[in-house]
Order: structure tokens, then sequence, then C-alpha cells
């Protein structure tokens, strides 16, 4: 499997994605493998298990499962014969872009995987949340526009929160139903239960769920006294995507306020130093909160921004592109700034030899270039939400930044189509000026 996945574009198996592939085959659980090799079971069944399956989807071209995992790769190499050797197994903390220099990178999408030479290290940033995640009580707030990187340096935060032998939680909020962000007491109780089973714990929900008390505090003694006065060692929980809470003023005024005030808990209770949170989202909080009862105004806060022009460079380097003298670098940030995902599929794209750097820009803003299915993906939201598509539209066609309604202005923000100074808004790169200019004129 080492040798297909390096010679699909795919680093080989991780210590981790070992484990968890050898228990499969001996018909173990995450539970009872991650107990064995002391892991977190929510770190084997949240982060490394779909990213796992995910690379052996590309190769064997079927849906890989843990249940189907065994049978499928059993088949798949009595079909593609037995390797001759097997390449040594790398930690990926360790792997280095020297290493897989000889390796064909696969096409960018989603997070960058742990151990991937193709992923641009946030220094100072990463350096920065490592440090206060280690500190009591510590509360990190991580936010930029969709597809900026916040997943791939949240995956390595817990990564090595991991490494430090600390419970690590993941939890994904555009994964919540509905129905549940809808309703504070089923969202908080998911919260706990979602907490308990990454925990490998058994549900207690019923013997702490009490409605004469309210779900904020059945919430917070639950996670007080039936997990954190259990476990040993910190407890990192991170909330990715926490801004899906927004559509939702009345369920986001109780959650925010219970994550602040487990905050301040901790500088008067040892046990809720054990906690230390994370939490990622795209936009600003548009939900009006007491200053005093929200998290967005404490902690260590992150704002990723776009590359610059030093690590689009170091990005084609990884990909042997000679960009050394920096003008193809300064002709692509001309049309997509420094958005990494859009850098990142450019590069990859002429890294391959499938166009020429001219012919890249001048598709770009068409529905035919590299970048046709993001721009549709933005397209489709804006013609299903045509007050975003009319703030949109003006932002495009005034000359100076322009005010627009707040909340529009912090979804468009979160798409990334817009920079905001201040209040005022305007298309955030010529791409987007260019393509939406032809597509929504012609509505």
């Amino acid at each position: 499997m080492n040798r297909k996945l390096i010679e699909s574009q795919n680093p080989p198996l991780n210590t981790a994605e070992d484990l968890i592939l050898r228990g499969i085959w001996e018909y173990k659980t995450y539970n009872v493998v991650a107990e064995e090799a002391g892991y977190s079971p929510g770190y084997f069944t949240n982060v490394v298990a779909p990213e796992l399956f995910r690379r052996l989807s590309e190769i064997t071209n079927e849906r890989v499962t843990k249940k189907n995992c065994r049978a499928l790769l059993e088949s798949y190499v009595a079909t593609c014969g037995t390797p001759e050797k097997t390449l040594p197994r790398q930690d990926p903390i360790s792997f280095s872009a020297t290493t897989l220099q000889d390796i064909s990178p696969c096409f960018p999408s989603g997070a960058v995987a742990l151990g991937s030479p193709f992923y641009i290290e946030r220094s100072p940033i990463q350096e920065q949340v490592y440090a206060e995640i280690g500190k009591p009580g510590a509360l990190v707030r991580i936010k930029a526009p969709q597809e900026m990187g916040k997943t791939s340096l949240l995956l390595r935060v817990l990564d090595y929160a991991h490494r430090l032998d600390y419970c690590t939680i993941y939890l994904n909020l555009q994964q919540v139903d509905q129905a549940i962000l809808r309703d504070v007491n089923r969202f908080l109780r998911w919260l706990c239960a979602s907490i308990t089973r990454q925990l490998g714990k058994d549900s207690n929900l019923d013997n702490y769920w009490d409605e004469d008390i309210g779900s904020k505090i059945s919430c917070t003694l639950y996670l007080r006294n039936y997990l954190l006065e259990t476990i040993d060692s910190p407890l990192v929980l991170a909330l990715d995507e926490v801004n899906q809470i927004f559509e939702h003023p009345e369920v986001a005024k109780d959650f925010f306020s219970l994550l602040r005030s487990w905050y301040e808990e901790a500088k008067r209770l040892p046990v809720w130093k054990k906690l230390r949170l994370i939490v990622v989202h795209s936009t600003e909080i548009y939900v009006p909160l007491q200053l005093k009862q929200s998290p967005f105004n404490v902690g260590l806060p992150i704002q990723l921004n776009s590359f610059n022009l030093e690590e689009v460079l170091e990005l084609a380097k990884r990909y042997e592109l000679n960009w050394a003298d920096g003008e193809e670098a300064k002709l692509l940030m001309g049309m997509v700034g420094g958005h990494p995902a859009l850098v990142h599929t450019a590069i990859y794209h002429l890294s391959r030899g499938d166009v020429t750097l001219t012919q890249l820009l001048q598709t770009a803003p068409t529905s035919t270039g590299v970048y046709s299915s993001h721009l549709r993906r933005h397209q489709a939201i804006l013609e299903e939400q045509q007050e975003l598509a009319f703030a949109f539209n003006t932002a495009m066609t005034t000359p100076e930044p322009v005010p627009l309604e707040p909340i529009l202005a912090y979804k468009l923000s979160s798409m990334g189509l817009i920079q905001l100074d201040g209040n005022k808004a305007m298309p955030s790169y010529p791409l987007y000026r260019e393509y939406f200019q032809q597509t929504l004129r012609k509505r």
C-alpha cells in the first residue's frame, strides 16, 4: 500500500495510519487500538481515519470505509500484485520535502494532510498557538475566510497536542443537523455526547441533565464532573466552523456565553485549567453579545492571511518550478492575490505542464479555466441568495470601497469574495471581479 500511495502521488502511511490498518486487520475498534497505542480515540476517529480512507479511496477508485477496508484492499492487492519491497514507515512530523522529491503531488483539495511537503508553515503563528495551548485554561480563536488554511493549521495543532499526551477532541459544526443547531438544549446534549464518544467513555447524560437547573448548567456539570475530573491530562476541544451557529442568534448567545464562563472558571477552579479551547470561524461574530459574555474578546486571536510573495515562491519551489526571479509569482498574485487555495491550484497545474502561466491567467476568470469549479461554487450560492448577489454586485461596480449591510458583508467576507476595510467592502481579487462582472451582468 505504501508503494501504491507514492505512485498515486500520496505520502506513505504514517504511524497512526499504520496502527489503524493493523487494527482493522485484527477486527479491533478505534477505541481499543487507540488505548493500546496511547492515542486519543477521538484523534483516530475524527482526524486520522477520514484522511486515511480518503487517500485509499483515491488509489482503489472505491469508497473505502472501516467496514469494507480489509475486503477492498485484499481484492485490490490481489489484482495489482504484491510489491517486491515495502517502504519504511515514516513519522509525518519528520517527513520533509527532500524525502518526497520523487513523489508527484496530488490535486490540492481541502486540508493539507499531515506530513505533506506542500504545506507552507504559518510561522510564527503555529508557534504561538502551540505555546498557547500549553497554558492552563487557554482559549485560541482562529479566524479566516474559507479555504485560507484554517483546518490545515488545526490538524497540526491537534497533532502537536497529541504528542504532548493531551486528549484531543475535534468537532466540525458543519456536520451538525440544523434541527439540533436551532435548539440550545439539543445542541448542548450533542456537544457533551460527541466529546464523550471521542474520549471513549460511556454516555451518562441522563444522570446529569436536569430541566430544573437548565441545559447550560447541566452541560457545565457534565463536562466538569463526568469528563474533566476523570482524566489526568489536559483536554483540547477544537470547534471548527462555529460560524454555523451565527445563523441561530438565540442559541449562539447561550453557547458563546457558556464558552466564556468556562474560560473564566479556569481562573478560580483547578479542574477547568485542564480545558483548552480552540474556536475556528470564517467571519466576524455578528450576533450581539454583552462584552463580558463573549469569548471573542478574550484569549489569543489568530488571523490567517493570504500568502506573501516569499511563501508563494516557497510553494513553487516545492513543486520544482523555477520562479527564482519572482516575476511569475507576481503575475499570478496579480490575479488571485496570495489566496492559499487559488495559488496552490495554479502552481499544481503549472508544475504538471497542463497549461502555461499566460494561458492560465487568460482563462482564469472564465468557466473553462483552472478555477471553474471554485467560481461556480460561489456563483451557486449567490444565485440562491439574491441579497448576497446584490450586495456583491454593489461592491464590484463601485470604484471605491463601499459600505454594505453588516451581515451580508460578513457572509461575503467568509466566502472570501470581499475584503473589509472597517465597514467598507471591495472585491478580494481581480479574479472575482472579472468573472462575476460577466455572470451577474448576464443575469
